[in-house]
């Protein structure tokens, strides 16, 4: 048996595993080809070579397009690796030359993007010479990233856990529900989290980090929220709720501008705000070379300087009164 595995081994090939990669990303022989620069025969020819390797069906077509089969998902994680090793070799090799600089893949969750280009232009500024690759995206998007070794290192509100990660907390990450100025409750002080129930509330995608922790906060106070519209960004929440189609829990980082001018009001809610924390987060098995571990190191010391202020929110959360153990804190 070990001296099958090993003659399999050797005739897998890293083309092999590249069109393989494509394929199910792509979820089309063709769409791999044409992000390879190469033919559709020519990726069915060693996806074929590749299945004959292993002895097993590595494909299986579906209405939705080809998607990996249990031992596809083993190929395609070993190509991963691979892969991540291969780039890691190289910024290796750059830092024993001793090229200044290096390069970092940075992964951000679309809510922290009020925040985090400023931090990363800062650090930009101090290590002018290190490339960085920044890529926004919903939280899904950005763990899958993470996962596929695409990202050195990503920010974000509640880190993964169907994966080993390492995290360092930047700063606290409030969430507050927000109205429009005319909503009937706007005035209102202490409104029990029940007395919400008969509101609207617009929430986000499946997924996405603030729509599990409205979930969250209603299913510990034994109520249901009022589902109403789904919507993919922050943007458009914040403008469906100015034109009165619902209320919203909302990180708080997001909605500065907006209360500041009063197009928008936090609803004064018993135990709200809800505390998180924003985090600096990598694979725990990815290891850091010096300009990603500068970055880290930026990120978990000066990272909360570059939070949007937002004491005027917190004001009017709490009726004017100073912040009180009334918020609640959620991990």
């Amino acid at each position: 048996m070990k001296e099958k595995l090993n003659v399999m081994v050797q005739r897998i090939s890293l083309k092999q595993l590249r069109m393989f990669a494509a394929a199910v990303r792509k979820g089309t022989m063709s769409g791999a080809a044409q992000e390879l620069n190469v033919t559709p025969p020519a990726v069915s020819l060693q996806i074929r070579a590749l299945e004959q390797a292993a002895g097993m069906p590595l494909l299986e077509r579906m209405k939705s397009g080809l998607r990996p089969t249990d031992a596809g998902r083993q190929v395609l994680d070993t190509a991963y690796r691979i892969e991540a090793a291969l780039t890691e070799c190289g910024e290796t090799l750059e830092a024993l030359q001793g090229i200044d600089g290096g390069r970092v893949a940075v992964g951000v969750v679309s809510t922290a993007k009020y925040f985090a280009p400023r931090a990363l232009a800062a650090f930009a500024k101090s290590h002018p010479n290190v490339g960085m690759k920044l890529s926004i995206g919903n939280r899904g998007e950005t763990i899958a990233a993470l996962k596929n070794y695409d990202l050195h290192l990503a920010i974000m509100g509640r880190p993964p856990e169907d994966f080993d990660v390492e995290s360092s907390i930047i700063g606290d990450h409030p969430h507050i529900i927000i109205a429009p100025p005319d909503h009937p409750l706007a005035s209102r002080k202490r409104i029990a989290l029940t007395e919400l129930t008969k509101e609207t509330f617009l929430l986000r995608e499946e997924g996405s980090g603030t729509r599990l922790l409205m979930q969250r906060l209603f299913a510990e106070e034994g109520v249901s929220p009022n589902l109403g519209m789904q919507i993919g960004s922050n943007e458009t929440i914040k403008q469906a709720v100015m034109a009165g189609l619902g209320i919203a829990l909302i990180s708080a980082h997001t909605v500065a501008a907006e209360i500041g001018d009063g197009r928008l009001v936090p609803l004064n809610v018993s135990k709200l705000p809800v505390q998180r924390q924003w985090f600096v987060v990598k694979r725990s098995d990815k290891r850091l070379l010096p300009a990603s571990q500068a970055l880290w190191d930026f990120l978990a010391a000066s990272g909360a300087k570059y939070l949007p202020e937002i004491g005027h929110i917190m004001a009017k959360q709490h009726g004017g009164r100073k912040r009180t153990q009334a918020s609640k804190r959620i991990p």
